[in-house]
């Protein structure tokens, strides 16, 4: 197996997926290097997707990985062996910088990683957690990498990048392993595209063993896809994935707030955007499942921001019209509030919030306006309330 700095592009353009670092002998002792942290992770059927799009849909559920996403797996291979006594280093928007911290800290070294100024709050706060050091800078993983570069070269501290990077690539193909041994019927996967370091890894090792896979990329430059918000692949991962990808799809922000949501409600499972990216190319029917045999999404972290979480929800149960805001004016008298709570809740509405809006230029003298916030059973739903509301006698609008 190739160590790191032995390859060389020219000779990277001519290799077979059973080849060198990428091929079998390679990723299992890129596997052997994680034992003891890396969790083989499930692959769980989807009925609710199955019925929904056709074929036969699989979830690779690495959200559940420990540090919660993939990268786990690239760091320790890359870790292998002896390390500085400066510790390690990297640029990363998150999930990188969460398995390194804590792989550093398995094996007693110190960790310093640079992230955007606009990384998740959560993420951040889970590389300390892990005793990593964070130096939060620029706008994207790009600048975050090159600091780490310098960072590395002034202290002697071991960079170890996000993805392009022979041993990271390997560590990422053990996926591929898991997913062979999971899936006898394995006719496509999904997986979403950053750097390429989880798609080249996951392409070379199911190439190798069955070319007649489709591998298809997804990618999102978003904020809502942080963990794959990269510019472009790195330069290795680029020549594997002209190599061996058979097809790239973008997926937008709000399929991919539509996959989360899907994701929480069906198969309970948190996924954050970049995880998602696959299912949500799917639900906007930008590729379709295998007519014969398995299509596997790989769900990559499951990292989110819950407050982005919340945020996501919301938008999606007002989408569906399960959240309802409801403008009324009510007699400005003792009770007059109580009666249009009444009215409301005879049709089964749950009252989430009640305002009163007592200044308004389109109130009488003896009136109050009053804004109900209520939670519904869908648009049907929504309907039934604001017609038995105005039945009551109510003049009411809904508000956005």
């Amino acid at each position: 197996m190739l160590r790191a700095g032995d390859w060389k592009l020219s000779e990277i353009k001519t290799m077979q997926a059973t080849d060198g670092w990428l091929g079998l002998e390679g990723v299992r002792a890129a596997r052997e290097a994680g034992r003891e942290f890396v969790r083989h992770t499930p692959v769980l059927s989807s009925q609710s997707l199955s019925e929904l799009e056709g074929g036969e849909i699989h979830l690779k559920a690495e959200n559940l990985q420990r540090t919660g996403s993939f990268k786990l797996r690239g760091v320790l291979a890359r870790l292998a062996g002896d390390l500085p006594k400066a510790g390690v280093t990297a640029g990363s928007a998150g999930n990188h910088a969460q398995a390194l911290a804590y792989a550093a800290r398995a094996k007693g070294v110190p960790c310093q990683v640079f992230m955007p100024a606009g990384a998740a709050v959560a993420k951040v706060a889970a590389v300390q957690s892990f005793g990593g050091k964070v130096v939060l800078g620029g706008d994207a993983v790009d600048s975050c990498v090159k600091e780490a570069k310098a960072f590395a070269k002034d202290t002697g501290a071991l960079f170890v990048h996000p993805y392009d990077d022979p041993l990271v690539i390997a560590g990422q193909g053990t996926l591929g392993l898991e997913l062979l041994k999971d899936v006898p019927d394995l006719a496509t996967v999904v997986v979403p595209i950053g750097g390429g370091g989880l798609i080249s890894g996951v392409a070379g090792v199911i190439k190798g063993a069955h070319p007649k896979v489709r591998i298809i990329g997804i990618q999102a430059l978003s904020p809502i896809a942080d963990g794959i918000a990269v510019k472009h692949p790195g330069e290795l991962d680029q020549v594997l994935i002209d190599r061996w990808v058979d097809e790239l799809f973008s997926v937008k922000d709000d399929d991919i707030a539509e996959a989360m949501v899907l994701l929480a409600e069906r198969a309970k499972l948190v996924v954050e955007g970049a995880g998602a990216a696959g299912v949500a190319a799917l639900l906007s029917g930008q590729i379709k499942p295998a007519k014969k045999g398995a299509t596997v999404f790989i769900l990559s972290g499951g990292n989110v921001d819950s407050g982005m979480l919340a945020s996501i929800t919301s938008r999606h149960e007002a989408t569906a019209g399960r959240r309802l805001r409801l403008f009324a004016k009510v007699p400005d008298r003792p009770g007059g509030l109580a009666e249009l709570l009444n009215s409301v809740a005879e049709t089964g509405a749950n009252i989430g919030h009640v305002e009163h809006i007592r200044e308004s230029a389109d109130l009488g003298v003896r009136e109050t306006g009053v804004l109900l916030a209520l939670e519904t059973r869908g648009e049907d739903h929504s309907k039934e309330i604001v017609a038995a509301v105005r039945k009551a006698g109510y003049d009411s609008h809904v508000e956005d």
